[in-house]
């Protein structure tokens, strides 16, 4: 069987009007970019921040975040192009069937899952986190059995996490407009924390603090072995922190803030007007959150010394340093409640990618089932949320945020391919949005994407090969045997 064969743009959009797989189109594009404002602002700005200043590039975190936001731009004005072209659930899984062929999409497509799933389990742990560090601060103290996944400080089970995935996936099922107007509501509440931090941090900045900006390379003998980034086991480089060395590989690491922009082309089929809709809700929310996560990491680190931020709270905790604890409880309340919508959207659209490929037969039908009452992939949401429910009670998840950043590079890298692809194998087809500057913005987002995913460490790409060859299984033992373009070409039809 043919492992290339594509699926047409056309075939792809007249599934979507098919009965019983066809999902209702509510969104404007002010809910899409208020959806990827609410996927991005989350533990990038309330963990990493403190995190990777201190281990990894000092008062110039600020410079790494803004790389990473370069490479997520280079690739958002290449989905841009693909999601007002091909304006169908699956994100970078449909854009790979009409480009790269069936193979190539079912493996993004499986890629997906993975970024989508784990990043969603990590951000509960987090939520779980802070939850608990303020009903502390309520005199509420939950014990560590419930709070903690096994193998850490005597945890069982995280009970919180568990329940904020399973209530997330009940939202989800009840119908994408109520979980968008969730979504705002979280959106207004943390975006207004963020500039809190702004605005109040100012006045506490301490130019000493930002000496040096970039401070010197140093030997990081913690890191060796396969924990070290790909490039430097590669050239030979001992590993570093700061100087240059240090804020490449802080990019690997904050990249992860970025994940989950790209959800926003997974909503494709639920926004009312795609072709104008979509192109404006990936850029807006990208250029937006950057903006946000530039001036905090600035105003956070000449707040309090590098060497002296948290790891687990860096914003709270810098307002503590300088005296002013009611400043970090309101930053606990916005960070509560805005990792909410984080999950609430990577569960999105993880469930959207499952029902795209279900609705192809690379996954059992019945996973593509559409609820009478409210129009939502109910079943593949609900099993979807059940999976991250057990991953983020059970697991636990702190090395899993690189291999989260390797699954978004990787569909990052083939979108910006199939753009040059489908230039040259459709230039008939009507595009609302086009990528400036092609080829070249396109060549610079798959090099771009590349320097970012050899800076992650080499075990990382050990996992990511072994999920690779998992889904390749898989496919091999059901999805070409029952894949829809695959029997249409059997029995003579198109």
């Amino acid at each position: 069987m043919n492992l290339l064969r594509t699926k047409s743009v056309e075939q792809s959009i007249k599934d979507t009007e098919e009965p019983g797989h066809r999902l209702r189109r509510d969104l404007s594009a002010l809910d899409l970019v208020v959806f990827g404002i609410g996927v991005i602002v989350g533990t990038g700005i309330f963990v990493l921040t403190g995190q990777v200043a201190k281990e990894k590039a000092g008062p110039a975190v600020a410079i790494s975040f803004i790389l990473a936001a370069v490479v997520c731009a280079l690739a958002a004005l290449c989905y841009a192009e693909f999601a007002s072209t091909v304006p169908v659930a699956g994100s970078a899984y449909t854009f790979s069937y009409a480009t790269l062929g069936e193979f190539p999409a079912w493996i993004i497509g499986w890629d997906l899952i993975l970024e989508l799933a784990l990043g969603a389990a990590v951000v509960s742990v987090g939520w779980s986190g802070y939850f608990a560090s303020l009903l502390d601060s309520a005199g509420v103290h939950l014990p560590a059995a419930i709070t903690n996944p096994p193998g850490s400080s005597g945890g069982v089970v995280n009970v919180p996490a568990i329940a904020l995935v399973l209530v997330v996936t009940g939202l989800l099922v009840l119908g994408v407009k109520i979980s968008s107007r969730v979504n705002a509501v979280v959106v207004v509440v943390k975006v207004s924390v963020v500039l809190l931090v702004i605005v109040a941090g100012l006045f506490f900045v301490k130019g000493e603090n930002y000496h040096p900006f970039i401070p010197p390379s140093e030997p990081n003998p913690s890191v060796k072995g396969a924990a070290a980034p790909l490039m430097q086991v590669i050239f030979g480089i001992t590993p570093v922190s700061y100087g240059w060395l240090g804020i490449f590989a802080a990019i690997a690491i904050v990249f992860f803030a970025y994940i989950g922009f790209d959800i926003v082309a997974t909503a494709a089929e639920e926004a009312r007007r795609p072709q104008r809709d979509l192109p404006i809700g990936l850029i807006g929310s990208l250029v937006i959150t950057a903006l946000l996560y530039a001036a905090v990491s600035t105003v956070v680190a000449g707040m309090q010394n590098y060497k002296k931020l948290s790891d687990a709270a860096p914003l709270a905790d810098a307002f503590k340093a300088v005296g002013h604890s009611a400043f970090a409880t309101v930053i606990d309340v916005g960070a509560v409640i805005g990792l909410i919508a984080v999950v609430l959207i990577l569960l999105l659209g993880q469930s959207r990618v499952f029902f795209a490929m279900s609705r192809d037969g690379l996954l059992p039908p019945w996973l593509s089932a559409i609820h009478p009452r409210f129009g939502t992939p109910w079943l593949s949401t609900v099993i979807m949320g059940g999976v991250v429910a057990v991953l983020a009670g059970f697991i636990p998840l702190a090395k899993l945020a690189e291999l989260v950043n390797i699954g978004t590079l990787f569909a990052f890298l083939l979108v910006s391919v199939g753009v040059l692809i489908l230039r040259r194998t459709r230039p008939d087809l009507p595009r609302a949005f086009r990528t400036p500057l092609v080829p070249v913005i396109p060549i610079l987002s798959v090099l771009g994407c590349l320097f970012v995913m050899i800076n992650l460490p080499l075990e990382t790409w050990y996992r990511f090969l072994a999920w690779m060859v998992v889904g390749s299984i898989i496919y091999f033992g059901y999805g070409r045997h029952h894949s829809r373009v695959g029997i249409a070409a059997a029995s003579g039809r198109s």
